[in-house]
């Protein structure tokens, strides 16, 4: 198992792929926690440990004593400061696990999924987007294929509506009780409005974008949905995944995105089994 030597140390083939594991780790930490206020956080806590190790090696016995004592509960600390950035690094392993996609009811839910998605009124949410957009009025739309969202549903109020254009105007109107929050569509419905979205942390966003797109990113970063925003000072239609936001859309290319967002597995699917076809077919076919 032994690799090759560096002077008096001996590197195995363990060795590497363990390295090579902590680095991939390493930068996918990294990742989840750039632009947000935990990398300063970070920053400050190895500032701290090499403190630490500082006034340990020069046997200074009173701040080594406390430092240590903070260093003690290190990991307790971690969860309670990191614990946002640790769900989005647990919600990346639970997406790219093999576990939620080897499912006996696969094909079942999937034609269950297809058929709600397709009683979404798309037109009817594009055209209140207009609207909305037309008369500079804030909204903020969250698409679900995966789940009801309870947790962020039960924090406004449970509709159960079926979409339309009016009935989405009528929320975000200024002066309806329910436009301070998001709505929530999931199964072709409403299913709640004025609904509490978790905020951004990201310091790296432009002071253009105020708490509505601050909510959306929150959001996309930690469930796997797509956010709709329209802007109350510019009326730009902007749209919120996995963390990214695409700003000033156009209906054309907000339709794209909620049909990309939708269907995307569905697609993904059927060119997976064209590529199976054509791979098994015969040479002298091709």
């Amino acid at each position: 198992m032994l690799a090759f030597n560096i002077g008096f140390l001996e590197i195995s083939w363990v060795d590497i792929i363990d390295i090579l594991l902590v680095s991939f780790l390493l930068y996918h930490l990294y990742k989840l926690m750039k632009g947000s206020v935990a990398v300063k956080i970070f920053g400050g806590i190895l500032a701290l440990y090499f403190i630490y190790l500082i006034v340990k090696s020069a046997q200074m016995e009173l701040l080594t004593v406390i430092l240590g004592q903070f260093m003690g509960v290190g990991v307790i600390a971690a969860l309670i400061l990191f614990q946002p950035e640790i769900r989005k690094f647990l919600l990346l392993i639970g997406r790219t696990t093999s576990l939620n996609k080897e499912n006996i009811f696969k094909n079942f839910v999937l034609w269950k999924r297809k058929e709600q998605q397709k009683s979404l009124n798309i037109t009817a949410i594009i055209e209140a987007a207009k609207s909305l957009g037309s008369t500079n009025t804030g909204a903020l739309i969250v698409f679900s294929k995966e789940s009801p969202l309870r947790f962020y549903a039960e924090s406004g109020d449970e509709l159960d509506a079926i979409i339309s254009k009016r009935l989405l105007i009528s929320i975000f109107n200024k002066y309806s009780p329910l436009h301070d929050g998001a709505v929530i569509i999931y199964n072709g419905k409403i299913l709640a409005a004025r609904c509490i979205l978790p905020v951004s942390e990201k310091d790296d966003l432009s002071a253009n974008f105020g708490l509505r797109h601050r909510a959306a990113l929150g959001m996309s970063d930690t469930t796997d949905t797509l956010i709709l925003i329209v802007s109350e000072e510019t009326g730009q239609i902007s749209v919120a995944r996995n963390g990214e936001l695409f700003h000033n859309l156009s209906p054309q290319e907000l339709r794209k995105n909620i049909n990309t967002y939708l269907f995307e597995e569905e697609i993904t699917t059927k060119t997976e089994i064209i590529a199976k076809k054509e791979l098994s077919q015969p040479a002298e076919l091709k």
